[in-house]
């Protein structure tokens, strides 16, 4: 089958277009013929092995996670979905990833797909996910509420700021000045340019703090807090002295696109609570262009790959 492979750590010369056996699904997996795929900023970090002293690959390494198509074998002990079903969910991005004609995901990470199309579905599983977890799981976010959102003009920040608003918050954003239109359709209260303006000045007694840039961000962040706010981090913390500084909790956040929240996002997307905007599409032997527009592009939304018309 042909696919996106990860032939060396590196810049976009590292990935290539090549042929590899198709994988078979093991217990408790399903094997997906696959319609369309999208990227995360993970997929160009395991690029250029930012990680690799946390996680080890063997190259050649199919690239890609998020994932939308049609099951095509079952594994061992699936009584949950049927060949033929239309799905999405998460592949192993570090094992066996989604930029390929068929790969395998276990059904822990899988889903019916919403009443959307394949790009769309492919968009969504680990930035919806993200959102969810952050501002439903962690920040239990009400209605009334005040939170800011870092990074709202992006794939993650876009889809927290329609489920800050489901939940009846007010919602302030930082982002660049081209999204803010982008940002306002989608429902925020507040815009800010984070290349002109400090955001420290313009929000205070926040009740919380959704981060998905990190670093100085991140502490800043801690000063339009409330005493007892709390802040979820996609790229930084937790900070235990300034939690203690300021009276406010901190959680760096690693994803779980599990079944249970899939099944969340489908409901919200089916009762048009949540729509994903698609910045790009391209085609599987474009893959290597896709994931250095992603990093390089300031996408607004999604970067898809489609894999099958």
């Amino acid at each position: 089958m042909k696919a996106a492979l990860l032939e060396k750590y590196g810049g976009e010369d590292a990935v290539k277009i090549g042929n590899v056996d198709r994988p078979e699904p093991a217990a408790n997996e399903v094997q997906v013929e696959v319609c369309s795929a999208s990227l995360n900023p993970f997929d160009y970090k395991l690029r250029e092995g930012i990680m690799k002293e946390n996680i080890h690959i063997n190259f050649p390494l199919v690239l890609g996670g998020d994932v939308s198509g049609t099951i095509s074998a079952l594994g061992d002990g699936v009584s949950e979905f049927s060949i033929g079903d239309k799905v999405y969910g998460l592949a192993n991005a570090t094992k066996q990833g989604s930029l390929a004609e068929y790969t395998v995901v276990s059904i822990s990470q899988l889903a019916m797909i919403p009443e959307v199309d394949y790009d769309t579905a492919a968009g969504l599983p680990l930035a919806a996910c993200s959102a969810y977890q952050a501002l439903h799981d962690h920040l239990q976010l009400a209605s009334g509420q005040k939170i800011l959102i870092h990074g709202g003009g992006g794939g993650i920040g876009s889809l927290a700021i329609q489920l800050a608003k489901f939940a009846g918050a007010y919602v302030a954003t930082t982002l660049s000045a081209r999204d803010k239109e982008f940002a306002e359709k989608l429902g925020a209260d507040k815009t800010i340019d984070y290349a002109t303006e400090d955001f420290t000045k313009l929000v205070k007694n926040y009740d919380s703090v959704f981060d998905t840039v990190g670093g100085e961000t991140f502490e800043k962040s801690y000063l339009v807090l409330r005493p007892g706010g709390k802040i979820v981090s996609m790229s930084a913390g937790p900070n235990h002295e300034l939690d203690a500084k300021y009276d406010i909790t901190s959680l760096h956040q690693s994803t779980q696109a599990s079944s249970e929240r899939l099944e969340a996002i489908t409901k919200l997307v089916n009762d048009h609570a949540l729509t994903l905007n698609i910045d790009k599409v391209f085609n599987l032997d474009q893959a290597a262009e896709a994931l250095e527009y992603l990093k390089s592009g300031h996408p607004k939304g999604k970067v898809i790959v489609r894999v099958k018309s």
